[in-house]
């Protein structure tokens, strides 16, 4: 999976955990999980959704790489297979 299809994979799971988020006005380096008032739990659907998604394994040590859609992408693209 390259960057890009990382990011639009992102903004789709974080628009089915939080209904109603727009993903659209969010900065690439903005802290989303504040930006869009995700609480404790709202965070964890999306990490399994996240990991459900890209088959990855997503310790909880490397949660803080993942509060901003360029960290996500970064993260996901440099743990996934090209397709």
């Amino acid at each position: 999976m390259n960057r890009d299809e990382a990011l639009a994979l992102i903004k789709d799971v974080l628009t089915d955990v939080v209904p109603g988020a727009d993903t659209a006005a969010l900065s690439r380096d903005e802290n989303f999980r504040e930006s869009l008032e995700m609480d404790s739990l709202d965070f964890l659907n999306f990490i399994e959704a996240l990991s459900e998604r890209t088959g990855l394994a997503l310790p909880e040590t490397d949660y803080p790489a993942l509060t901003t859609l360029d960290g996500c992408a970064d993260y996901v693209a440099s743990r996934t297979f090209p397709e």
